[in-house]
């Protein structure tokens, strides 16, 4: 009798924790807001509750989720990447280039004929944000630069290489290649370029959540003298973690290129403060060991959700940087207060 009498209090106190536990974390939080914001435009600008303008803001969200995921696992792992915005414009820049003199593709090529030269062309992105992110790791493994200054540096040098290769100017055009047809929605609101980005950020979610990868990045970015000395090569995986984060730089990059139809320097200005207002605003803690996929990608939505419904009320884009500095200084407030309350 005594031990039945027991049992329920604590069974009870288990389901208040469950529920606590559920409307306190991070990704309910995350819905929730993107709920209300939903609701507020909606009641501001009618049009705003549409499938036009869940496109317009998942095709601006496409390339910044490729990016944000990157930095997420840099974040995670106690660093940070500020050079992706760079190469962004740079790998769309070469992949643009590669595409119009290597292999002779112009305006005339439509369709189907364009498939193997996107191909060929998104694996030169892909491979241009590879090589960035090696020398990236190369400045901080073996130079010990902090992470910071080195992708400061390569930041620099991305930009300076698209004006170069570029001449300063797009290369393409916005008729290239059929290619604004791949941001039409096909599964209203979805396109085939943003259906291509939510499987690639699904597999990168099992890859940090689910595998030993995702692992040693969370054990790197807590404390990476005793993830060394566990077994685990530091340098190595910062090395797989800041190539990562260039390959998904240049996939953005490839992103970008087939939605403006050009590749241009100035494509990516500015997206790497965008990726890390997601990861910040997802829930990751800049000192490392903190962070998920899924909070990423709901930061960004919220960002984008923020900027469009902005926009349709009459707020000139030029606030934009100040509503993104606005978002990250609350959410590093929000995970200062947090934490504070957490040691109380």
């Amino acid at each position: 009798m005594t031990g039945s009498v027991k049992a329920a209090p604590t069974a009870r106190n288990d389901r208040r924790d469950h529920l606590v536990g559920l409307a306190t974390n991070q990704v309910t939080i995350l819905i929730g807001v993107m709920i209300i914001l939903i609701g507020i435009f909606s009641l501001l600008e009618p049009k705003f509750f549409s499938v036009p303008t869940a496109n317009n803001i998942l095709t601006d969200w496409g390339s910044v989720a490729l990016i944000a995921v990157g930095q997420t696992f840099v974040i995670i792992s106690g660093g940070i990447d500020l050079s992706v915005g760079a190469i962004v414009g740079l790998s769309g820049v070469v992949a643009a280039w590669t595409m119009a003199n290597g292999l002779g593709l112009d305006q005339t090529v439509k369709g189907a004929d364009a498939a193997p030269g996107l191909l060929v062309g998104g694996l030169v992105a892909v491979g241009v944000g590879l090589a960035v992110g090696l020398v990236n790791a190369f400045l901080i493994n073996v130079l010990k630069i902090v992470p910071f200054i080195a992708t400061l540096a390569t930041m620099g040098a991305c930009l300076g290489f698209s004006v170069i290769i570029s001449s300063g100017a797009p290369i393409g055009s916005a008729n290239d290649f059929s290619l604004i047809s791949a941001m039409d929605p096909k599964a209203n609101p979805f396109s085939w370029a943003i259906l291509g980005v939510i499987v690639v950020i699904a597999i990168a979610g099992l890859f940090l959540h689910k595998s030993r990868f995702g692992l040693y990045t969370y054990a790197i970015g807590s404390n990476s003298f005793a993830a060394s000395a566990a077994g685990i090569n530091v340098k190595r995986h910062l090395t797989m973690v800041y190539a990562l984060s260039g390959a998904l730089a240049g996939l953005a990059g490839m992103f970008v290129y087939i939605r403006l139809g050009a590749g241009s320097p100035s494509s990516g200005t500015g997206r790497e403060l965008d990726a890390i207002a997601a990861v910040v605003i997802g829930g990751a803690s800049l000192m490392g060991g903190i962070g998920r996929i899924w909070g990423t990608i709901l930061g960004a939505l919220i960002l984008f959700t923020v900027q469009s419904g902005l926009i349709m009320v009459g707020v000139a884009p030029d606030w934009k940087k100040v509503v993104v500095a606005v978002l990250i200084a609350a959410a590093v407030s929000a995970q200062v207060l947090q934490n504070r309350n957490g040691r109380k």
